[in-house]
């Protein structure tokens, strides 16, 4: 006897695929035109800062971090990157127009480096490795079964002091140039050490991680 009702057929592994490691990729960078627009304002800082003065230099980075957050939400685009180096830019454009030191528009993301890098480092020491817990809220919905999985658990840990081992070194190139007052070499290596390190990072932790899930999913069984 039927009731009539309709139920839903539940979802199986092999129905709730990951993303592409090329869709993973483009979401977490904001494709190649998040890239650019987040290194615009740097680029323009750097620039202006070299043929003319700091406060000059200050107004149009900040200008046109501005004109960047507000030309995608004409065109109804995703605002979290563009937020996200607004925010930044503007930190830093503060101290610098406070202190009249061009170095100081490089402090906050040389602080955020260090205390996140620490973060990370001590997240993989306590056994609560923070790129999973990334890895949860980005990519798997929420979910948080690695946590019963000690290869994706090891995985994750090796992961995220990779992570933090990076972060530290690239920071730690960025702090000596700023104790040296190398302004210019401070700019270029923003930028040289931005995106390229976290592109190469993100990459290897996608491919690492959908590969061990891979080896670690159960087997079919025989006639299934």
């Amino acid at each position: 006897m039927t009731t009539g009702q309709h139920t839903e057929p539940e979802l199986g592994p092999e129905d709730e695929r990951l993303p592409s490691i090329a869709e993973q990729m483009a979401d977490q960078l904001g494709g190649w035109r998040g890239l650019v627009e987040s290194s615009i304002p740097v680029v323009v800082f750097v620039i202006a800062n070299v043929v003319g003065d700091l406060r000059p230099a200050v107004i149009a980075s900040v200008a046109v971090a501005l004109l960047i957050a507000g030309l995608r939400l004409a065109q109804r685009r995703p605002v979290r990157h563009a937020v996200n180096g607004l925010f930044g830019i503007a930190i830093g454009a503060a101290i610098a127009w406070r202190t009249g030191d061009e170095r100081d528009f490089y402090l906050p993301g040389i602080l955020y480096g260090i205390g996140y890098g620490l973060a990370l480092l001590l997240s993989a020491a306590i056994r609560q490795p923070l790129v999973g817990w990334i890895w949860s809220v980005l990519v798997a919905k929420g979910r948080s079964e690695w946590r019963d999985d000690p290869r994706l658990v090891r995985t994750f840990t090796q992961l995220t002091v990779l992570w933090g081992v990076v972060w530290l070194a690239k920071v730690g190139v960025q702090a000596g140039l700023y104790l040296a007052h190398q302004d210019t070499a401070l700019g270029v290596a923003r930028l040289a050490l931005g995106y390229p390190p976290y592109a190469l990072l993100l990459l290897i932790t996608v491919w690492v991680v959908r590969r061990v899930t891979r080896e670690t999913a159960p087997a079919p069984l025989p006639g299934a």
